[in-house]
């Protein structure tokens, strides 16, 4: 018996849309892109020209009403995101949810709560829980190559000591907005995943920017604490004028693993590369890390070799299974909400100046 082949409908024609989903959502064959909400297309930005046969909608209103459409994909600024995906459970679709998942925790319950009601499958695109380097370090924590975890920090650090020259949500102050939502939801929902919840957070919250004239929150440092003996740090930084800029470093009682580099599948999708092609996610030997373990009583580095990723294409093949009843969602909506909880109690503990339980 053939599988079911599920309409996608992805509200919002941007960069979200057109490097972190479609090209996904066109590579798994129980997906079909069906639809795209596209407020204004240009001539040279149309999305019914790039995907010829779609629906082309001009209102998230408008395409929930097609009954045709199965699966809603939202990839729009952070704070439409609540009312976007409540409108999409109500009509009665499936949703996947860019991150963050919304502004507030209340938001993210509130919307568990529908889709429980409506019967409805909703997650969160957590993509870079299939980042190269991730799913390596991963590996070593599970198969106790590191041993005993003390320290985990995670970075996403660049040198952009200017405001960038044209203004986007990114570098405005609205709901759900700031380097905390937007790169700390990465950090932290891969610390989460791979630790569980912390038991205190520790933030530092604000702009490393001398010149912001926005008071646009550019930078962070969370502390996560737990009672085992854990500490992870997760930061991102605008000024960090490094050659290569430091990703992983997580250290054990039985050995240390260091890496430099994000994951490369971003810079491939903007070069025009795509789930499929030769060589898309696998990261060259001279970026891979180094794992340092103790060979009688010293110190040894090897270089560790990063592992062929499933890539991001996983999160949709997680999807397809999930819809067919075939195992859970790739990201639960708990999970988010969990990681929007933290978030809040890092911006809190910020102004305060002071840890906060969890």
């Amino acid at each position: 018996m053939a599988s079911k082949t599920w309409n996608v409908g992805v509200v919002g024609y941007g960069f979200s849309a057109k490097i972190f989903h479609i090209p996904f959502i066109k590579a798994v064959p129980e997906f079909k892109l069906y639809a795209v909400v596209q407020r204004h297309p240009k001539p040279d930005d149309d999305a019914e020209k790039d995907h010829p046969g779609i629906k082309s909608y001009r209102s998230t209103e408008e395409m929930v009403k097609d009954e045709g459409v199965d699966v809603v994909v939202i990839t729009t600024a952070p704070d439409s995101h609540y009312e976007l995906t409540k409108l999409a459970l109500e009509a009665g679709k499936h949703v996947v949810v860019e991150k963050p998942f919304a502004a507030t925790h209340q938001e993210t319950e509130e919307l568990i709560a529908l889709a429980q009601k409506q019967n409805k499958l909703l997650t969160v695109y957590q993509n870079r829980r299939w980042d190269a380097d991730f799913v390596t370090l991963s590996k070593l924590v599970k198969n106790g190559s590191l041993g005993r975890i003390v320290e985990y920090e995670t970075h996403f650090d660049r040198h952009r000591p200017e405001l960038p020259a044209v203004s986007t949500w990114k570098t405005q102050v609205i709901p759900a907005g700031g380097a905390i939502y937007d790169l700390g939801t990465h950090l932290l929902d891969q610390a989460v995943h791979l630790f569980g919840k912390p038991d205190r957070v520790t933030g530092f919250v604000g702009s490393q920017r001398e010149n912001n004239t926005t008071s646009f929150e550019d930078s962070f440092t969370v502390l996560l604490h737990y009672n085992r003996g854990l500490l992870v740090t997760a930061k991102a930084g605008v000024v960090s004028p490094e050659e290569n800029q430091l990703r992983f470093w997580v250290r054990g009682d039985k050995g240390s693993f260091k890496k430099f580099h994000l994951d490369i599948q971003e810079d491939q999708l903007k070069a025009g590369l795509r789930p499929g092609d030769h060589g898309y996610g696998q990261e060259p030997s001279d970026r891979y890390g180094t794992l340092t373990t103790i060979k009688d009583g010293k110190p040894v580095a090897e270089v560790a070799p990063t592992v062929e990723p499933p890539t991001w294409a996983e999160y949709y093949r997680k999807l397809a299974r999930a819809l067919a009843g075939e195992g859970d969602v790739p990201v639960s909506a708990a999970d988010a909400s969990a990681v929007i909880r933290i978030i809040e109690l890092a911006k809190e503990s910020s102004k305060l100046g002071k840890t906060l339980d969890v």
